[in-house]
């Protein structure tokens, strides 16, 4: 049968195979390939360049190909003038010498590098990973990081090969830094046998260098030790900055000269605060980028990592009966509850320079609700994630005096115990005006959220600890049984709670029947109280965002623009407390707050959720 070649033309030759004669032949000989080898993707290649249309072809008015050769002269009746094309023996040379020269190439290479050697990945080979927490010496390592990594070592989410490193000022040797770390780490979950073994190997991996945040000199010391320790191997670096802010970009400066990894990936992670304002953030990020790009910055917010906080967007992109209420029509008002039982236990000195406003409200607070009310994204990938996320910030009013109420706790005797105020404690000035209480009403101004208030509350040296959200809806048109609740239609309304913490559920108040031959309704919670539901132990966030920050997973870490998009909501009203020195509404320590917040939220005819003492 008759075989077609289509040589970049739009005629066709027809040739036979016995046409192919001796050629042929000798070419066929030199098509001696290994089973391990794969011929397919070079005769693929091949088949396209002397049969390019599948890949680029245009067609004029009359519906052939337009190309190179159809281009050129054609006589009438549209014949195409013969004498442009090349002969077919010539093209048939010439494909048969180009095959000889790549075979012949080919087989070279192959003596060269066998084909049936795998190629194998970096990851595979042995390449590194080193963990170093600047600022080792300091609280939040020691409770928090170095035990998270343990955590993750414990449940075999870390590669093969990896070392941690301590950098801080205090001097101190490899075996002090793993005795501090050794009353710290705990066996979690299912408390295995080998838990002993597991917590000495970990040890082991965990050295100290001590160096001046702003050394260069130190930094190349450490990058000596880091090259040691990795053993040739090629290496991933993570950064964290467990210090201060003001020496942020001093250390970010010397690691990203000194002690970056040539052969893998450098990533820094750097925790809150991002600046006092808007424009302190701004230059904050301005010069870390001078030495990081946007993705090798993670800036951590560890309530983002809380199970509760992840489960939100899950709860409502997940399950249909949530996701058609997520609205104005049937929302009435959101809030965001924040309560610490203790006050700044000797850490006013931090606690002053920044306030409850800068500590909690801006970034833990502000970010579970960006997940909120943020719109589906366009797909899980963390970009569009963000990116959801800064459009309703961008949305949001900006903060005024008036949709804001401030407290600071004062010094009470109860139990038989007497409970210092703030300013009394040694830590703080005695005329200071810091508010350890906020509580603030916002509003979003989108299609989906017009009118709705988001009202956010957090203070220290309050009657309870808790972290929830709390979405009460409207109530139902025309009730048939508001009899039966009297005047008080807000006991008839649904609730939607996720509490964050302590006690991780999520519960919806409903209202039903109380058994009986009478019509009494009762207000009942269908609970998932996660203890019961989920009897494994609930990582700590910090385990979730660094085993992200490892795998380059972004989407629980905040970008440079969602930090200008938040700070721009909060800066106008900062200023306008610090330059005006308004004086907090003073509330007993260990009880609900200000009456000042009561009033706010009446304002927009809402009541607080938290405090029907339901929980």
């Amino acid at each position: 049968m008759a075989t077609q070649i289509n040589p970049c033309c739009s005629s066709s030759t027809t040739f036979s195979p016995s046409s192919l004669n001796q050629e042929t032949f000798f070419s066929a000989k030199l098509f001696n390939f290994s089973r391990k080898s794969s011929p397919s993707r070079w005769v693929f290649k091949i088949h396209s360049r002397i049969n390019p249309k599948n890949q680029f072809e245009l067609k004029s008015s009359n519906g052939y190909p337009l190309n190179a050769v159809s281009l050129q002269d054609v006589g009438p009746n549209n014949v195409m003038n013969q004498s442009h094309l090349p002969s077919f023996n010539s093209l048939r040379r010439l494909f048969l010498i180009s095959c000889y020269h790549f075979l012949l190439a080919f087989r070279v290479g192959a003596a060269e590098k066998p084909l049936a050697k795998e190629v194998v990945l970096p990851e595979q080979t042995g390449s590194s990973l080193s963990v170093t927490i600047v600022g080792a010496s300091g609280d939040l390592a020691k409770k928090k990081i170095f035990p998270a990594l343990f955590a993750l070592f414990y449940e075999d989410c870390l590669p093969r090969n990896f070392i941690i490193f301590g950098y801080a000022r205090t001097l101190m040797t490899d075996e002090e830094l793993r005795e501090i770390i050794s009353r710290t780490l705990t066996c979690r979950i299912d408390k295995r046998e080998n838990c002993g073994d597991k917590m000495e190997e970990f040890l082991q991996r965990c050295f100290y260098h001590s160096g001046q945040y702003n050394s260069k000199e130190d930094f190349a010391g450490l990058n000596n030790e880091l090259k040691q320790k990795e053993d040739g191997k090629s290496s991933n670096r993570l950064f964290y900055l467990s210090i201060p802010p003001d020496i942020f970009v001093d250390a970010v400066r010397c690691a990203s000269c000194e002690a970056s990894s040539k052969t893998g990936w450098t990533r820094v992670i750097v925790e809150k605060p991002f600046g006092r304002d808007l424009e302190s953030s701004a230059e904050l990020t301005r010069s870390l980028k001078k030495y990081l790009a946007e993705d090798q910055i993670f800036r951590i917010d560890h309530y983002l990592g809380k199970e509760l906080v992840e489960n939100l967007s899950v709860l409502r992109f997940s399950n249909l009966v949530f996701e058609p209420l997520w609205s104005r029509n049937y929302i009435r008002n959101v809030q965001f509850i924040f309560s610490e039982d203790f006050g700044t236990e000797g850490r006013g000195g931090y606690f002053d320079n920044y306030g409850i406003i800068r500590d909690i409200m801006q970034n833990h607070l502000l970010q579970i609700l960006a997940l909120f009310a943020m719109e589906t994204p366009v797909s899980l990938d963390a970009e569009d994630i963000r990116n959801e996320k800064v459009k309703v910030l961008r949305s949001m009013k900006r903060l005024c005096l008036e949709d804001v109420v401030t407290g600071q706790y004062k010094g009470q005797s109860k139990g038989g115990k007497s409970y210092l105020g703030y300013t009394e404690d040694p830590t703080v000035p005695n005329n200071s005006v810091t508010p350890t209480f906020a509580a603030a009403a916002f509003f979003i101004d989108n299609a989906r959220w017009d009118g709705v208030p988001f009202l956010m509350k957090a203070g220290k040296a309050l009657n309870t600890r808790r972290a929830e959200i709390r979405v009460q809806f409207r109530h139902v048109p025309g009730n048939l049984y508001k009899r039966s609740f009297g005047m008080d239609m807000d006991k008839a309304t649904n609730e939607l709670v996720l509490r964050v913490q302590p006690d991780e559920a999520i519960y919806l108040k409903i209202n039903s029947k109380v058994p009986g031959l009478g019509m009494r309704l009762d207000r009942s919670d269908l609970n998932l109280l996660y203890s019961t539901r989920y009897p494994k132990e609930i990582p700590d966030a910090y385990e979730r965002l660094l085993l992200d920050a490892i795998e380059g997973e972004r989407r629980l870490f905040i970008r440079s623009d969602e930090l200008n998009a938040a700070w721009s909501i909060f800066t106008p009203l900062l200023k306008e407390l610090e330059t005006k020195k308004i004086a907090p509404e003073l509330y007993p320590y260990g009880s609900r707050g200000p009456v000042g917040a009561h009033y706010l939220a009446a304002k927009y005819n809402v009541r607080w959720g938290d405090t029907a003492g339901d929980e």
